[in-house]
């Protein structure tokens, strides 16, 4: 556990600083730490910042990146499926690939709303969920995903919609279609959006 949160201002962010060696040292509390620190900080929503010691350039990015990379390498911990990196990489220097980044945060944000909902109605009820049910939702979710990244991918491959005389039955309602619902929404509104913004381009 990173003790950072005591060494900073409530609400402050904290200043870190990579050397030419690689290392990383946490001006808040005067102390090196690596990725797996700063990851920890990310988990426990400390905002941090992360400057060449040199250069004082602001190298956040990369350093976030790699710790994606260091948490993608370890068994069992990977989190972002090979269609989706090979899509992603597809976009980098695409015409749409400005709009892109603020789709993901929109989304990954839905996605973060909906899972605390979830958690709010179980611990309502006076019990927690089981991790079945959290893995079927998160799959649901990657699929919705998935289905939307396709719709402005130029790379997009998606399977043919089922014929129209072979309609399938409706699901009884419940709190976690709601938010699916609703999330679908969000993500059609900004699909829109991109494609507004396009078509001025």
């Amino acid at each position: 556990m990173v003790d950072t949160q005591d060494s900073a201002a409530l609400g402050e962010r904290v200043i870190i600083k990579k050397y030419a060696n690689r290392r990383l040292y946490n001006t808040a509390s005067s102390s090196y730490v690596t990725l797996e620190h700063l990851s920890e900080m990310v988990k426990q929503n400390i905002d941090f910042v992360v400057y060449d010691a040199k250069t004082n350039e602001d190298i956040t990015r990369s350093v976030l990146t790699q710790i994606i990379f260091e948490e993608e390498s370890q068994q069992g911990q990977s989190l972002l499926p090979i269609q989706f990196l090979r899509q992603l990489i597809g976009f980098y220097g695409n015409s749409m690939q400005a709009f892109l980044p603020s789709y993901l945060e929109l989304s990954l944000a839905s996605f973060a709303q909906q899972q605390e909902r979830m958690r709010t109605q179980f611990t309502s009820l006076g019990h927690a969920p089981g991790a079945s049910v959290f893995d079927e939702q998160v799959r649901q979710n990657l699929a919705l995903f998935d289905r939307a990244m396709k719709m402005f991918s130029p790379f997009a491959y998606a399977k043919p919609e089922e014929p129209a005389s072979a309609p399938r039955a409706a699901p009884a309602s419940s709190p976690a279609d709601d938010a699916l619902l609703a999330l679908r929404k969000q993500m059609e509104e900004m699909q829109a959006q991109i494609e507004k913004l396009a078509a001025k381009r």
